[in-house]
């Protein structure tokens, strides 16, 4: 673990839960012998910055399995409310005793820890209420990162002040849209990525069947040689295998 300025204690939590509409069940499809999740807090772990990660599951009994999944993995977790996901995500870093959190969704288990670092440097030496490395406000692709790259920073204290004003059904399920949607009352900042990782058109996240495709190819290529492949190295892979490339680019995405 390196030193950072402001001695926090910085928690990744990862929002997971068995219903997805989509593809149910996708937070524990099998690959390399191994779940997605396990497979994700695997690559989490490896972030520097990181000094406990934690699985923000549901109550619901369709989601035992995923604390199951938690406890051999040997990863915290937190059992809160499935549609107030921002409440789930508040509760469970304080129940952990989270001074910064780092905000991630299960669907994501091609994460490169070096981009979790990256964002952490940038939230902690920044001076700012909240950091994210894509533009949620205005969806430029400019200087983006595949979809599935996502990091969000927050303090925890700031989540805090968030949930406190605003009861928007919206901003309940998507965990820090009320801040970055009131740059009045937060310092917002957002990062783009550098020209090398810039791939709008590209998806790693976890959604579809296709998806699930693609990622299954990724990791089947990549990992039985480096466990601790990167961005780069994905983005290498589907330059060089584009039918791989291709499997999900016609799925529309959800924006917020």
């Amino acid at each position: 673990m390196s030193e950072l300025p402001g001695n926090n204690y910085i928690v990744a939590t990862i929002e997971a839960r068995m219903t997805s509409t989509r593809l149910p069940g996708k937070v524990l499809k099998h690959c390399q012998g191994k779940s997605m999740l396990a497979l994700m807090v695997e690559r989490v772990r490896c972030a520097r910055h990181i000094d406990d990660v934690v699985i923000a599951t549901t109550v619901n009994m369709t989601d035992d399995v995923i604390v199951e999944e938690a406890n051999r993995l040997g990863v915290s977790f937190y059992r809160g409310s499935e549609d107030n996901v921002m409440s789930r995500v508040l509760e469970a870093a304080k129940f952990h005793g989270a001074d910064i959190i780092v905000e991630l969704t299960g669907d994501c288990p091609l994460m490169d820890p070096a981009l979790i670092d990256e964002a952490v440097e940038a939230y902690v030496t920044g001076s700012v209420d909240y950091l994210s490395n894509f533009n949620y406000l205005s969806f430029d692709t400019s200087e983006t990162y595949p979809i599935g790259c996502s990091v969000q920073v927050f303090k925890t204290s700031v989540l805090e002040d968030a949930f406190k004003r605003t009861d928007e059904p919206l901003d309940l399920e998507h965990v820090s849209r009320f801040i970055y949607q009131h740059q009045d009352l937060y310092n917002v900042k957002f990062i783009g990525a550098p020209e090398s990782l810039c791939a709008p058109e590209v998806s790693i996240t976890l959604d579809t069947p296709e998806d699930f495709q693609l990622i299954e190819a990724v990791f089947d290529n990549l990992y039985p040689s480096n466990p601790e492949f990167t961005l780069e190295d994905i983005l290498l892979f589907l330059k060089e295998n584009p039918e791989i490339a291709s499997l999900n680019r016609q799925i529309g995405r959800i924006k917020v």
